[in-house]
């Protein structure tokens, strides 16, 4: 897993453009290859930074790069750097700015699940209060990328399952360490949050995310089992180890309201797979492109930007980590329907769209190197902190 740290030296850019192709790639590290190509876009060439990563080869691994907690941001070199990573690529989309609701903190946290090194970290938001372009048809939030304790890769999606056990009774649990709460909801904030204000949950509905904040919240603080406060409206600060804080919206908060200082409660929670059953020892959010080596259906053909994306290929084995080069000459980048038709011509089955934008960013460690650079060249001129990326390992 990933901890906290504190403020690195960032990574240098690989020089004002991009390097000379590298068609066959190099290697980076036992396992991990890279290399750079030109892709003919419809808005114009784009410049892609590909790592093959094998993960049959027992010296590699993928794991998740977060800041050391759900609700916090950092750039992609100085997560990789943190965390020891050969290698890595920026993540899941996040709650980036709160503009629309005045006076509210952006969390910053990821809109999808996130697994890091077997441990839920969180659940996914409603699908209306997500940041992103439109999702394809049928796609949604709790979609994930992920590697299984097999160490096989694979694309599933990942359901929020829990409830609160009150003397009265129980109700479901609706959220985990998410910045957004379905309305009329219950949902559960840990240590693994930080300690960023939890008034975020409250705002937007299931289908808008700009709707005003809810002006019916509660919150109940357990530790040991038992309530020990309780509050009008969410507050902030860190939570202690072994210390739930559950929020509540409309009639979430109305259930809430029915505790008393003292009583006992049990919180539980886990993340279901819809179709796997080797539990995950990695996953991240954003959203399909290809499965079964075809492409969605409704894929968008029309928006052209700089994009990140991950394909699957040798039945799991085998990670394709793509990146586009932000760079003036570059930065019409793809649409999301091309992006799928070129990890399908690398020769991945299955793919997963990531942030993109000026959240882009490739970054690789030099063989024999002790920290990473940044490979391609981020669209914004300069690194942006983000929640969350994949990192790349290997003990060779």
């Amino acid at each position: 897993m990933v901890t906290a740290f504190g403020v690195l030296a960032g990574a240098a850019l690989a020089g004002a453009a991009p390097a000379g192709a590298v068609p066959d790639g190099r290697r980076i590290a036992p396992g991990v290859t890279y290399r750079q190509f030109d892709v003919a876009a419809g808005a114009g060439t784009a410049h892609a930074h590909l790592l093959t990563v094998d993960l049959s080869d027992p010296r590699v691994r993928v794991d998740l790069l977060y800041p050391g907690a759900v609700a916090a941001r950092a750039t992609v070199s100085r997560m990789a750097d943190a965390a020891g990573a050969v290698a890595g690529v920026n993540g899941d989309f996040f709650d980036i700015s709160e503009a629309q609701h005045p006076g509210v903190e952006a969390t910053g946290a990821s809109v999808g699940p996130a697994v890091a090194d077997g441990q839920v970290l969180k659940a996914a938001v409603p699908d209306g209060q997500r940041f992103g372009p439109a999702l394809p048809p049928g796609t949604g939030t709790r979609d994930v990328l992920g590697v299984g304790t097999d160490r096989r890769a694979r694309l599933d999606r990942l359901t929020l399952t829990g409830s609160v056990t009150t003397p009265e009774g129980s109700f479901p649990l609706r959220g985990l360490n998410q910045y957004a709460l379905a309305e009329n909801s219950v949902g559960a904030f840990t240590s693994r949050w930080g300690s960023v204000s939890r008034t975020r949950a409250v705002c937007g509905t299931d289908t808008r995310r700009s709707a005003p904040c809810s002006s019916d919240a509660y919150e109940v603080t357990v530790r040991g089992g038992r309530v020990v406060s309780t509050a009008d409206a969410p507050g902030g600060g860190p939570i202690p180890a072994g210390t739930t804080v559950l929020v509540g919206r409309e009639e979430g908060a109305q259930r809430l309201r029915k505790l008393s200082v003292g009583e006992r409660v049990t919180v539980s929670h886990a993340l279901v797979a819809a179709s796997s059953g080797v539990p995950y020892s990695f996953a991240v959010g954003g959203f399909p492109l290809l499965r079964d080596g075809r492409a969605l259906p409704g894929l968008d053909d029309a928006a052209s930007t700089v994009r990140t994306a991950v394909g699957v290929a040798g039945g799991g084995r085998r990670l394709l980590i793509l990146a586009l080069d932000g760079a003036a000459a570059y930065r019409t980048g793809m649409t999301v329907a091309e992006e799928a038709d070129t990890m399908r011509a690398l020769g991945a089955s299955d793919a997963f769209n990531l942030d993109g934008g000026g959240s882009t960013e490739l970054v690789a460690r030099d063989e024999g190197a002790s920290g990473v650079t940044v490979r391609n060249h981020p669209s914004g001129g300069a690194e942006r902190p983000v929640a969350n990326g994949i990192g790349v390992f290997s003990a060779g």
